[in-house]
């Protein structure tokens, strides 16, 4: 039933004209943000913490425009996921292409590193365009139903998702076949699961998947952030390739994440009603005297 439900809606979204599709998306936001108000109290008070030098109005447009923007994405993602490619590739402009070539021509493979940035189910798409094979490192969705629907929409020829028991496994059978492999880092871990490195400020529990992946493959890593233009469209922004880490000893790792951290909170700080501050980024806390505190230092 629920997934008749989702296929009648996404045919509705698709036969919508684009402008009313943005309209459709700040509503959802509106209502997601200031009538729900999902977990606003923790986004205000992140910004608040983060970015100090805003003035309260600032940080009230941030969110509020943040709420509207989360809401735009779903519904673009189903418009532009069932126009195609082609349509996805006149939105979005790209900007260092060059940078990716760079980090093939070693045959090591590509590991790209972005957050949840601007709409960021469009980047895949944005990447296949230009000829790339690429997986992509998600999280499985919980509702089966919804978690059938969410992939058929992002099937498009050249990507792959990767959301198995396996996917370390995976990503390292595409880099050897000198494929891109797209990993999110922005995502609170478990103090089980990550390591401590500094994030506007403040310790934040953080996957080591990606140095671990760029030092056991030598894949260099590639930062790529797409942003929503003020006109309309998208501009993906490619930034030149990290060198691998030495080794996935736990100093070489914590420098890593580091560096990778510091480059999405530099993409946030570019535009910072585009990220997630309502998700709870900073939930997990090391334990004083605890490992993780000394990961966090070191």
């Amino acid at each position: 039933m629920l997934k008749t439900v989702l296929g009648v809606l996404i045919k509705f979204v698709a036969w919508l004209p684009l402008p009313v599709v943005h309209g459709l998306g700040r509503f959802i936001g509106f209502l997601f943000g200031r009538v729900a108000r999902h977990h606003r109290v923790e986004a205000f008070a992140q910004l608040e913490r983060s970015m100090p030098e805003l003035s309260p109005s600032e940080v009230k447009r941030i969110i509020n425009t943040m709420y509207r923007y989360q809401g735009v994405n779903g519904v673009e993602m189903i418009w532009y996921s069932t126009r195609g490619l082609e349509t996805v590739d006149a939105a979005v402009e790209v900007e260092g292409m060059e940078h990716f070539e760079a980090a093939r021509e070693r045959g090591k493979g590509v590991l790209a590193l972005t957050g949840h940035v601007g709409n960021y189910e469009l980047m895949p798409m944005a990447t296949a365009t230009k000829g790339y094979k690429i997986s992509a490192v998600v999280k499985r969705i919980k509702n089966e139903a919804v978690n059938e629907v969410v992939e058929a929409l992002r099937s498009h020829d050249g990507l792959t998702f990767l959301s198995t028991k396996n996917v370390y496994k995976d990503c390292l059978k595409a880099l050897r076949r000198n494929e891109i492999v797209g990993m999110i880092i922005d995502q609170n871990m478990t103090r089980e699961e990550g390591v401590f490195v500094d994030f506007f400020g403040e310790p934040a529990c953080t996957t080591p998947g990606l140095a671990y992946m760029s030092a056991q493959s030598r894949a260099p890593v590639v930062p790529a952030f797409i942003y929503r233009k003020p006109g309309g469209g998208f501009v993906l922004r490619i930034h030149p390739l990290m060198e691998p880490p030495a080794d996935r000893s736990p100093s070489a790792t914590h420098e890593a994440t580091q560096r990778y951290t510091q480059a999405v909170e530099d993409a946030v700080r570019a535009a910072p009603e585009q990220w997630i501050w309502m998700h709870r980024r900073w939930k997990t806390r090391p334990t004083e005297g605890a490992e993780g505190v000394e990961r966090f230092k070191s």
